[in-house]
């Protein structure tokens, strides 16, 4: 009759069998999910760049739609020009920003956004018209909330002043107050709004009690600090500090491959 060991050790080994080929079973299914999973996320930008610019409408052919109307650039920070080497498709802002090799360290007194690094490479997205001439881009923000981080697009008119429209895709914050950053009828405020004063400086703002002109939009209701924080996060990556000197080159049509 066997003893209560070695009933106890069969028992274990069985259990650490068992362990091992869900292991393995599960290893394999991350790996053979992991091209679905990219293609998926890849579609979800997509979508969140026709949204952004203004394109977007139910049914359509999302990748038809953004090949034929977005071109795409991988742009360099550092010069404002085109990076040859670097594929779109295959590149990522958000591991670009938190690699020390792709970016760089911000000082405190020039991180108003709260970002800690900023990417030395970024994607632009020029927009198309139906004629193949560019009417507009759309370009990566992000900037601290109440709760994390908020990542959103902003799409410029082709003056590279005016806002067209805007989408925050990822954010932590509350429901039903800084959540509200993603309201439909919020969002359509900032559409036809002006970054710039006369002085080229940022002039865009959030205001309590009322826009009243067209460089404000109105400060959402009971999310102060989120405000605070859409409003950092415009003034940080509009200015010189980030897209100022690339929005320049666009202007004047001086975007060139590096």
């Amino acid at each position: 009759m066997a003893s209560k060991n070695e009933s106890l050790g069969k028992t274990i080994g069985v259990v650490l069998a068992l362990c091992l080929v869900c292991s393995i079973l599960v290893a394999g299914s991350a790996v053979a999910l992991k091209p679905m999973q990219e293609k998926n996320a890849a579609l979800a930008m997509q979508r969140h760049i026709l949204n952004a610019a203004g394109i977007l409408e139910a049914g359509m052919d999302i990748p038809s739609v953004y090949d034929e109307r977005i071109k795409a650039h991988v742009v360099s920070l550092e010069d404002y020009q085109v990076v040859q080497d670097k594929d779109p498709k295959d590149f990522d802002n958000r591991k670009a920003a938190g690699d020390p090799e792709t970016s760089t360290k911000l000082d405190k007194s020039t991180d108003i956004a709260g970002l800690g690094t900023m990417e030395n490479m970024t994607e632009v997205y020029l927009v198309m018209d139906e004629n193949g001439n560019r009417n507009g881009a759309v370009l990566h923000i992000r900037g601290q909330g109440l709760w994390g981080t908020m990542y959103g697009l902003i799409s410029l008119e082709d003056d590279m002043s005016t806002v067209r429209g805007v989408h925050f895709y990822e954010h932590s914050e509350t429901p039903g107050l800084g959540g509200e950053i993603t309201n439909p009828a919020w969002v359509k405020t900032w559409e036809g709004k002006e970054l710039y004063g006369d002085d080229g400086k940022v002039k865009f703002d959030l205001v309590k009690g009322g826009a009243s002109n067209e460089h404000e939009v109105d400060a959402l209701s009971g999310a102060t600090l989120t405000s605070n924080g859409v409003d950092a996060t415009i003034d940080f990556w509009m200015s010189e500090k980030a897209y100022g000197p690339l929005l320049d080159k666009l202007r004047k049509g001086e975007l060139t491959n590096g």
